[in-house]
């Protein structure tokens, strides 16, 4: 059986800051296309040796630019020297999908696999059940900066407030439903090789926390920083944490 091979995109401004981070689509930082550069050898080795059978990320820009830095695809535009600008080409998209919401991305398709130079691999697909939590109100704000208004909040425990109608929040149970979806998907094909999952702090947290049949709110358990890969697997056909939180120079 193969591994879920979980990569958390690169540094954000807007991460940098702690600024919760849902829908807005911000671009990744210099410091976040090194950490996303960074993790290619990692995913040269799974790569060349052919366990890679599937790859799926966020639709959200910092999301799909980790992924083609760290070597999961060919870029779909020019490379970027990155962003600081948390401002630039933000926006809002897609809630969730179901399996027809899944969109492919990449260069050379060859059916089920893109080349890249002379190596054959995966062919990414966009899913937007990988967006991260939507934050409603909340978006854009400091944990700091809720707390002055809501002291002791705690988004795990408290959640968001409703935002506007593009960042309309939502509950820690509807991102454990989205991430019931892509686990659903991805489960199957763990059979013939890894699948990789390109995605977001508290999405991927909570993901991990399904996997290993624990409730959503568990996901607070699993710190994850950016520009980092996690293995998930099993031991005894018992769904398990195999590595996590494990930055490029490790």
């Amino acid at each position: 059986m193969g591994e879920l091979i979980l990569l958390r995109h690169g540094a954000t401004a807007w991460s940098a800051e702690g600024r919760h981070t849902g829908r807005t689509d911000v671009p990744l930082t210099p410091k976040g296309v090194a950490q996303a550069a960074a993790l290619a050898p990692m995913i040269t080795r799974r790569v060349a040796d052919g366990h890679l059978v599937a790859v799926f990320t966020s639709p959200a820009q910092r999301a799909v630019r980790t992924a083609e830095l760290a070597g999961l695809c060919a870029p779909s535009r020019e490379p970027d020297r990155g962003d600081d600008s948390a401002a630039d080409d933000a926006g809002s998209h897609d809630r969730g999908s179901d399996d027809k919401g899944i969109t492919g991305t990449g260069t050379h398709d060859t059916g089920s696999r893109e080349t890249v130079g002379t190596t054959a691999r995966p062919l990414v697909k966009q899913d937007p059940d990988l967006w991260e939590w939507d934050y409603g109100g909340y978006e854009g704000i400091t944990t700091t900066d809720i707390q002055r208004e809501r002291p002791g909040w705690y988004l795990w425990r408290d959640g968001v407030i409703p935002g506007d109608t593009e960042h309309p929040g939502e509950t820690v149970e509807s991102v454990g439903e989205r991430i019931d979806r892509v686990l659903k998907r991805a489960k199957p094909l763990l059979a013939d090789g890894d699948v990789a999952l390109v995605g977001h702090g508290h999405v991927l947290r909570v993901l991990t926390a399904r996997w290993l049949g624990l409730p959503p709110t568990d996901g607070r358990l699993f710190r994850l920083d950016t520009g980092t890969i996690s293995t998930l697997g099993t031991e005894h056909d018992e769904p398990v944490v195999l590595t996590w939180n494990v930055p490029p120079d490790a």
